[in-house]
């Protein structure tokens, strides 16, 4: 595979139906090089929340179909994990399942004098943020934010 990208796509298509008959939701798969390390990372979720037995249960489920049909031709580690609280949002699927969370866009670059909006998601259309903030609804291009994520309040 030329990419991580690549492989992150060919991956997620091979395994989102047997995830998905296991009752989970394919959050996201990453194949990424960290030190001397590559790393296939799949991230579950469902309703009721990720635990360290639905991780294996996938795990035991995709791991044979992986090296049946040998989509990385390298040495890698698979881990599958929850996204978490506060979750990375990078799809237009993971925005249609945040609306209504309290999220924040980082941004690249100043937007009104500001690097950082915090809000509820009202809205994700056109690829469009729109959220509700203190200060009022906003709406900001994605392709001008850096990250998004959910926010959890402790």
């Amino acid at each position: 595979m030329a990419s991580g990208k690549n492989v992150a796509t060919v991956v997620t298509e091979l395994v989102t139906p047997t995830v998905e008959e296991l009752g989970y939701m394919l959050w996201d798969v990453e194949f990424v090089r960290e030190a001397a390390e590559w790393f296939l990372r799949i991230t579950i979720d469902n309703e009721e929340g990720i635990t360290i037995e639905d991780c294996e249960t996938v795990h035991r489920a995709i791991d044979p179909m992986l090296d049946d049909a040998d989509p990385i031709e390298i040495s890698y580690r698979l881990e599958v994990s929850s996204p978490g609280l506060e979750r990375e949002i990078r799809t237009d699927m993971h925005f249609a399942a945040c609306i209504g969370e309290k999220i924040v866009v980082k941004l690249f670059t100043k937007l009104d004098g500001k690097k950082e909006y915090i809000g509820i998601l009202k809205s994700y259309e056109n690829k469009t943020i729109v959220l509700d903030t203190d200060e009022g609804e906003k709406s900001i291009e994605r392709k001008l934010a850096s990250k998004v994520r959910t926010v959890f309040d402790f």
